[in-house]
């Protein structure tokens, strides 16, 4: 399996630019995955080093054989204390590809996928202990309508959020395709497709704490990058975006800027581009995962 099999990435080009590479600086990718990005990073450094971090383990196959990467199986969460004990203190430049792999969903075990049966499980790490199935057959109520209103941005989250209590009394939910059966009832009709996906992604973001992970991860950057250091994040649905775009123009998650007694801002980071940069229609037509992916590039003032 090539990389390319494994996943396409997204916006190589734009990505590998905003890093703004210095042949001997210390890079992270922080979203491994297929290697794509990695690898192209790599082609432009000499003396530097790359650390590339992934918590699937299916990655691990991707590693290219070169001194100048270490791979480091592990979550983003938790990546500066990893740097640490490789003695990084401070980097030059970070990316975050947040988008799920090609290959993940295309593995049907994985169940991330709306297009085959599998197991509702979901996990971007096999170590991790909640799957689909634990949410969808043992969270009451309230808490599936926040998660399908919220992280999925459906309308009928709280119709559908009673449906599924009542479907799984007398039938627990094991497979997509038994979960699939229940969303047809309250799917727009010639939107399914979108509904199915969007319900997916709440049950996903749920199972790995998404919005969790990527708060800490984002914190973290602050403190890791180098002065002038480059962070570089893509993102694909609203709610990552939010967030990445709020703490890179404001320095925290939610609420106002905050500015000194001269009415300069204050924030740890400076946004390069005033908007986030999006796929041309020639990548999207060869790689349609590219159509909602947008790419923001910050640098550490």
């Amino acid at each position: 399996m090539t990389d390319h099999d494994y996943h396409i990435p997204v916006m190589l080009s734009p990505c590998i630019e905003g890093l703004a590479i210095d042949p001997n600086g210390v890079y992270v990718d922080l979203t491994f995955g297929g290697g794509g990005h990695s690898k192209e990073i790599l082609k432009r450094l000499e003396k530097g080093h790359l650390y590339g971090f992934d918590q699937d383990t299916d990655a691990e196959s991707n590693v290219p054989e070169d001194e100048r990467f270490t791979f480091v199986q592990a979550n983003f969460r938790d990546f500066k204390k990893y740097l640490r004990l490789y003695g990084i203190l401070q980097v030059d430049g970070i990316l975050a590809d947040l988008g799920i792999s090609s290959h993940q969903i295309d593995e049907p075990i994985r169940g991330f996928s709306t297009r085959f049966d599998g197991e509702l499980d979901m996990r971007m790490s096999q170590s991790a202990q909640l799957t689909a199935k634990e949410v969808l057959n043992t969270y009451d109520e309230s808490h599936l309508h926040k998660i399908f209103g919220i992280y999925g941005e459906i309308k009928n989250a709280k119709t559908l959020a009673q449906a599924v209590v009542a479907e799984r009394a007398l039938h627990p939910f094991n497979t997509t395709e038994n979960f699939k059966k229940v969303l047809n009832r309250f799917a727009p009709r010639g939107k399914e497709f979108k509904y199915f996906a969007q319900v997916f992604q709440a049950l996903r973001i749920e199972v790995n704490d998404e919005m969790g992970a990527l708060e800490e991860m984002l914190r973290q950057t602050v403190e890791v990058l180098k002065p002038g250091g480059r962070l570089v994040i893509m993102s694909y649905h609203s709610l990552e975006d939010r967030l990445v775009k709020n703490f890179i123009n404001k320095g925290k998650f939610q609420g106002e800027v905050e500015k000194d007694f001269f009415g300069n801002l204050i924030r740890p980071l400076e946004p390069v581009h005033r908007k986030a940069i999006t796929a041309d229609a020639e990548e999207i037509q060869q790689n349609n995962r590219a159509r909602s992916a947008k790419l923001r590039i910050a640098k550490k003032l």
